[in-house]
């Protein structure tokens, strides 16, 4: 599988955070690096497909550090620039790398963030939804027109302090990505099978659910498909895995413009790609980096993680 078939190159239409992190895990430390579901969703949908980024950052974000992303071919018409401060998030990771401590989150402009959508963005066939208050991404909803897919993403918070709203969200979704944890807590089982069957009957014909470093599910109505995560030997910084294969998961859709379920199950290897691509630095670094012949190289390596003789012999 190459990722050099991808010659349609349909946008994407993502709203999210744009924010600034400051991340300590055991290898290290990033002050005021650029942070934020859209950003992450962005730098990662980017190498495959034109990307339209709607989100809010205040008067103090350092916009220029963007220029790497408009350079990628993502469209920053949508970024609104409002009066005071930016969102930023302070965490922690301990050597269990899968879940972050919190230290600090000020949400600055983004707590007054209502999603505007420019005309030039509407009719994007694809949409993420990323992991914002689900009222705002109905809101959000009601100013596409017709798109061909449309995913989100959640959290605990929202699942938490937003049901009703996360589950009217389920009734427009044609996708959904949260983890297993969170899909439990949406749910309320603890197997992720009924977990998914659950969240199918809300409306989501996929349900995507990340393990961290131990892979990631689609469910459908038919069938399920999994992909193991790369394994790494270093991880610097998990932040933003999780919106990163998101990014290469739609991305990919996106560019190939084909939905089967042969090629939603490709798009499953190239979205745990560029996930592991991700917590190689801290920040979206090495998604900036990288080049496309980086990301084929990886995933003919994950290819070769689960390739097997179906004949087993006597």
């Amino acid at each position: 599988m190459s990722t050099a078939a991808t010659s349609i190159k349909n946008p994407v239409l993502v709203v999210g955070s744009v924010a600034l992190d400051s991340v300590e895990t055991p290898f290290g430390k990033a002050d005021e690096v650029l942070g934020g579901s859209g950003t992450y969703f962005s730098s990662s949908a980017s190498h495959f497909t034109p990307v339209q980024l709607v989100g809010v950052v205040g008067d103090d974000y350092p916009v220029e550090k963007l220029e790497p992303l408009a350079a990628r071919g993502v469209d920053l018409a949508g970024l609104e620039k409002a009066s005071g401060t930016s969102f930023r998030w302070r965490g922690r990771y301990r050597h269990d790398l899968n879940s972050a401590e919190t230290l600090e989150t000020h949400l600055g402009v983004f707590s007054h963030f209502r999603p505007k959508i420019p005309d030039q963005f509407k009719r994007s066939p694809f949409v993420f939804l990323a992991n914002i208050d689900p009222r705002l991404q109905l809101q959000v909803l009601e100013q596409v027109e017709k798109p061909r897919l449309v995913a989100c993403d959640t959290m605990n918070f929202w699942i938490e302090s937003r049901r009703p709203d996360l589950v009217e969200l389920l009734r427009h979704v044609d996708l959904i990505t949260l983890n297993d944890a969170e899909a439990r807590q949406l749910t309320e089982h603890t197997n992720l099978v009924q977990a998914a069957r659950w969240i199918m009957d809300k409306g989501p014909k996929h349900v995507l659910i990340k393990k961290g470093e131990h892979g990631a599910f689609m469910f459908t109505r038919d069938s399920i498909f999994f992909a193991p995560a790369y394994p790494l030997e270093s991880v610097f910084d998990p932040t933003g895995a999780g919106d990163s294969f998101a990014g290469g998961f739609i991305g990919y859709l996106a560019a190939t413009g084909d939905l089967s379920d042969a090629n939603m199950r490709r798009a499953v290897v190239v979205g745990s790609a560029m996930g592991s691509f991700a917590v190689e630095k801290f920040s979206n670094a090495r998604l900036l980096e990288i080049t496309r012949a980086d990301i084929d190289a990886r995933i003919r390596e994950f290819r070769q993680l689960v390739a097997f003789d179906t004949e087993l012999g006597a």
